[in-house]
């Protein structure tokens, strides 16, 4: 093998090796959510705990991938497509750690929801809880694919998460105030709707970064939204 035939090859090796990283971090993103769920679903606090510690492993890979891809910048000087997808690995592993948390918050809340008492609002977000699961699942997939359609379709379908966290904002409000009881446990269960809102939204920003990879170009910022809510005596914007 030729010196570049080499030099070449040696590059793609440390482009897999980045892909399969992302690919890693997705699994562990993946599994916290999960976690994070089923202790909310089962109320059980140790799980929560072991969630919101399984974050720093999350913390430390996105560390190291960083370094990993900022090296190979460096060294590889690359052109293109490559660059594309270095500087895209980069943001997805920013983003998949902020997921990362957002599961970590979810498991923080349901140690205080272990102590409540069960409410019919809980099924509505462990439904929607399973809906971003199942998001999250896609926009992995597209990015081990780099698949640009897969991803376009993720990033107009997130509307439907937004859907769904206008509704449960809307019957928990409600809840509230009837029973100002509720108040507590209703902040909580909000915090967990908007963190699964808010997980939504970044499956769409990988889906971005997906479509600058294969396209070249942004896939621009028009993407559909929820309606803002309208309670009666004020209008808020979900996005908010």
């Amino acid at each position: 093998m030729s010196e570049r035939k080499h030099i070449v090859s040696a590059f793609d090796d440390d482009l897999l090796n980045v892909q399969a990283k992302i690919s890693e971090m997705g699994g562990v993103v993946e599994e916290l959510l999960a976690l994070a769920l089923k202790s909310l679903k089962k109320r059980d606090k140790k799980l929560a705990q072991d969630v919101i510690m399984m974050d720093k492993q999350l913390d430390a890979m996105e560390l190291g991938l960083e370094e990993l891809s900022t090296q190979i910048i460096a060294l590889r000087q690359p052109m293109a497509q490559d660059l594309r997808i270095l500087l895209s690995a980069i943001k997805i592993a920013s983003t998949l750690e902020r997921i990362g948390d957002l599961a970590k918050n979810i498991a923080r809340r349901s140690i205080y929801l272990a102590d409540a008492k069960p409410v019919k609002i809980s099924n509505s977000i462990l439904q929607m809880g399973k809906a971003t699961r199942a998001q999250l699942s896609r926009i992995l997939d597209a990015h081990a694919q780099k698949d640009a359609n897969l991803a376009v379709e993720i990033w107009n379908s997130d509307v439907e998460l937004d859907e769904m966290y206008t509704a449960i904002f809307r019957e928990v409000v409600t809840y509230m105030m009837e029973d100002s009881r509720m108040i507590g446990l209703g902040s909580q269960l909000l915090f967990v709707a908007k963190n699964l809102e808010r997980i939504g939204d970044h499956t769409t920003h990988i889906s971005e970064m997906i479509y600058y990879v294969v396209k070249g170009e942004p896939l621009g910022d028009d993407r559909p939204k929820g309606e803002p809510i309208s309670l009666g005596f004020a209008t808020i914007n979900p996005e908010d």
